[in-house]
């Protein structure tokens, strides 16, 4: 699996302030590039990571330190209690999509490649972009597109998407491309259509929702004196 560096490598460490015998969590595995440089500055210590992506299971990592727990990082507590962790000196979330999640074009997640209307990170859920943008009513999609993407001609963007889908349904990231790509000015089109895909994943993935329970939760497994590093994107998580 291709994945990129790690993303503000040398700042997360440091905010991490690691201790060498110290129990850490990585919520957001995905290459393994952020729980490689913790391992190398532990000399004891612990390490366990999440990711529920199938494809980041394969970056394992082989040692005895380590840990890889295959489920969201809504679930923190439960299993940390399920691995006998009582408090953790710091945790780490790089919150988005991967790299590797947007060069992948069948998973939807990219506006450069064509693919399924999926954006699911976890592909064992049920609910997809195809579902959402072809199955929720005019005021659902307004809804998510003014709160999630932030889009501002939010009821123009819907009726299109309403229109085009009464003809046939919108099954692949191209075919939405095209009805969206005639909502804005052809200069602001890129732009547009991330927030448009930005919204539809967040939706998907119930990511806001999830964010504010790992919040909530990695507060009560931090040991006095832990760290919380969170890498952000977007102005929706810098404001939780």
């Amino acid at each position: 699996m291709s994945y990129h560096n790690p993303v503000m490598l040398s700042e997360s460490m440091e905010g991490l302030a690691i201790k060498e015998g110290g129990v850490y969590v990585d919520v957001t595995f995905g290459g393994g590039g952020h729980s490689k440089e913790i391992l190398k500055r532990l000399k004891g210590g612990r390490l366990i990571g999440f990711d529920q992506d199938a494809d980041a299971l394969a970056n394992k990592i082989d040692d005895e330190r380590f840990v890889l727990v295959p489920q969201n990082f809504k679930y923190l507590k439960n299993y940390l209690k399920m691995y006998g962790v009582n408090g953790v000196d710091g945790v780490l979330a790089d919150l988005g999509v991967s790299s590797h999640q947007f060069d992948v074009g069948e998973r939807g997640f990219s506006i450069r490649f064509d693919g399924a209307l999926d954006m699911r990170m976890n592909q064992k859920t049920d609910l997809t972009a195809e579902k959402i943008v072809n199955e929720y009513g005019e005021d659902e999609l307004i809804r998510l597109f003014r709160e999630y993407g932030e889009i501002k001609n939010a009821k123009k963007l819907v009726f299109e998407i309403v229109s085009a889908r009464l003809g046939s349904r919108i099954k692949t990231t191209m075919e939405l491309n095209d009805v969206v790509g005639i909502c804005v000015p052809g200069k602001m089109r890129n732009k547009y259509l991330a927030q448009v895909f930005q919204a539809l994943r967040i939706e998907v993935n119930d990511e806001m929702g999830v964010l504010k329970d790992f919040l909530m939760q990695a507060k009560e497994v931090l040991s006095p004196g832990g760290r919380l590093v969170v890498i952000t994107y977007h102005s929706l998580e810098d404001r939780l």
